[in-house]
């Protein structure tokens, strides 16, 4: 018989190690419901403040994956590789990256998550999608990752129960940065997933919620150490996030920007690197390539000769969105009543954005959530948004501002975007977004 709640929480608190049997117990108790709310927020904090080692945070990820269903993908004929991205604005990576791995040769089920705080959600970028369904049946989602490569959605009520319990109490009881606590909550969906292996893009910069690098390499190392402790196969890239990484930010602007980027009409040279970079590194994870060189050579061929767009556009309507997505996006697309060209107010050089800001901006005219229950503006946001380094005019468009102006925002929401941008006198250096890899400790 094991312990009592309050006895595995006085341990913990103490700082003393818990062992797998007793963190196998926490989560079975908190997913069958015999840790009570305050005692899954006693254990969280007392986690926060007393941290967990390696081991204890694998056998927490690992206890969090099968507290639900966990997902077998024998029947495939190649490699399941997916990605997660720690999230940043203007990062809709996933929207391209999962059809043009699939276009590889590899399988991606990609389970994808909403917006949070200043960062948009895959799952509502794709909800601008008329009739994308982003709940299907588990039947549907394996016929779609059999029969087209990938399918992002959302994860069911039966994946990883005991992450959704004790993600919601920490949200509410201020242990939301407790390092392994967000690495098992990140990790056991993706362990529950059926993953043969996983890249990791995590973010870095004044967009990200991590803003150091050292700490994201912290974060990145911690991460990859317990995927790999756990079995899983993971890599980890850490990306720039000092300016958004497309060159838009909002629901539908986002998915109008992949659109573009998978037919070639439109491709921000960030993005495309980063595409380019994550997607190499899932070929040679899933042994479709032995090296980076190598598997660049074939994802690029495989975006520039249009069979990652064919993907996306069976994606889907294979997942109840229109048929003719690729060919008449702008019809398809919702769209905002008002778009406002955001100018220069001097020459210069783009040398700063407060990405976070613009990300709340946008979040604040209704493209994100200020509660789980409000109702998304999925056609508000910015598009064509120059990046940094790039020379300027007094004048010269910067972006355009697109805002449904029928309660008088569009006035407040200008003077935000404003307040984000710098234009400096000196030239300036466009960093390279791939800023490091992180691979498994010796």
């Amino acid at each position: 018989m094991g312990l009592l709640p309050q006895e595995l929480i006085r341990k913990k608190r103490d700082g003393l190690v818990l062992d797998r049997n007793e963190i196998s117990q926490f989560v079975q108790d908190v997913t069958n419901g015999n840790f009570s709310d305050s005692q899954v927020a006693a254990m969280t904090m007392a986690i926060f403040l007393n941290g967990m080692d390696r081991d204890e945070t694998v056998a927490l990820t690992s206890a969090m994956c099968k507290s639900g269903d966990v997902l077998n993908w024998a029947h495939l004929d190649g490699p399941v590789v997916d990605k997660h991205s720690t999230g940043g604005v203007g990062d809709n990576v996933s929207l391209m990256l999962a059809p043009l791995a699939a276009a590889c040769g590899l399988y991606v089920p990609m389970i994808s998550g909403r917006g949070l705080g200043h960062t948009g959600g895959t799952l509502d970028k794709l909800e601008a999608i008329p009739g994308y369904n982003v709940s299907p049946s588990p039947e549907l989602f394996n016929k779609v990752v059999k029969e087209v490569g990938c399918a992002i959605i959302s994860a069911s009520k039966n994946l990883t129960p005991a992450d959704k319990k004790i993600y919601a109490i920490r949200d509410v009881s201020a242990t939301v940065e407790s390092v392994p606590l967000i690495v098992a909550s990140i990790l056991s969906k993706k362990l529950a997933s059926g993953l043969d292996a996983l890249i990791l893009d995590v973010k870095c910069g004044n967009g990200s919620t991590t803003s150091d690098v050292d700490e994201a390499k912290l974060l990145a190392q911690e991460l990859v150490d317990v995927a790999n402790g756990a079995g899983l196969s993971t890599k980890a890239v850490i990306t720039d996030m000092n300016q958004p990484l497309a060159s838009a930010i909002g629901n539908a602007i986002e998915i109008n920007n992949a659109i573009e980027f998978l037919k070639g009409s439109k491709q921000d040279v960030r993005l495309r690197k980063v595409v380019l970079e994550i997607t190499s590194s899932m070929l040679v994870a899933g042994g479709l390539a032995s090296n980076n060189d190598e598997a660049r050579i074939i994802t690029t061929k495989k975006l520039d000769d249009g069979s990652a767009a064919d993907i996306f556009g069976r994606m889907v309507h294979a997942l109840g969105g229109p048929s003719d997505i690729m060919e008449k996006t702008n019809s398809i697309l919702p769209k905002a009543n008002t778009i406002i060209p955001i100018v220069a107010k001097q020459d210069g050089w783009i040398s700063y954005y407060q990405t976070r800001e613009l990300g709340m901006a946008v979040v604040r005219i209704g493209g994100g959530r200020s509660n789980p229950q409000d109702e998304l503006d999925y056609s508000v946001g910015l598009s064509d948004l120059l990046a940094i380094g790039q020379k300027v005019s007094k004048g010269d468009q910067i972006a355009l501002a697109h805002i449904n102006d029928d309660d008088g925002k569009a006035l407040q929401f200008e003077k935000e975007i404003y307040t984000a941008i710098r234009i400096g006198d000196q030239e300036v250096d466009p960093k390279n977004p791939i800023l490091s890899e992180i691979t498994a400790s010796e």
